[in-house]
């Protein structure tokens, strides 16, 4: 069962909290072939053959300062026309930046996502990044 507004998760080092079942997407993304997951156990960080699928949003404070970690927004690849679409559709869960208009992969907000949403939009970009013969032989 999903446990929400107090579970945690580690963005870029920090332990923040998310709407998420983190437990069942890493099940689900683990379960896809070559996915590897961030080391801790908390992390949403995932990527096939070292391509990313997911990372930690990491934004600057000044045009030409560092990146910093921004807690609680994950970095998410998807198509650019997905993309439009679920800033349109949903800007209180994902946003852009600068950095990645685009760029093909969109922010969310973690404590704005549910867990199935998250999951799929995980899954997409699996099939996105994933060699074609990988994917298809996967989903037969």
């Amino acid at each position: 069962m999903p446990v929400t507004g107090d579970c945690h998760a580690r963005v870029a080092g920090f332990s923040v909290t998310v709407m998420v079942d983190l437990a069942e997407i890493r099940r689900a993304m683990l379960a896809l072939p070559e996915v590897e997951a961030g080391e801790a156990e908390d992390s949403l960080t995932f990527s096939v053959r070292g391509k990313g699928l997911s990372w930690p949003y990491l934004a600057r404070a000044t045009p030409r300062g560092r990146r910093a970690p921004v807690p609680g927004v994950l970095a998410v690849r998807c198509r650019l026309e997905r993309k439009e679409l679920l800033l349109e559709a949903a800007p209180e869960v994902f946003l852009d930046d600068d950095h990645y208009r685009g760029y093909p992969a969109v922010l969310v907000r973690l404590e704005a996502i549910g867990t199935a949403e998250l999951s799929d939009l995980l899954q997409d970009a699996w099939r996105l990044v994933a060699p074609k013969s990988l994917v298809k032989r996967a989903e037969g």
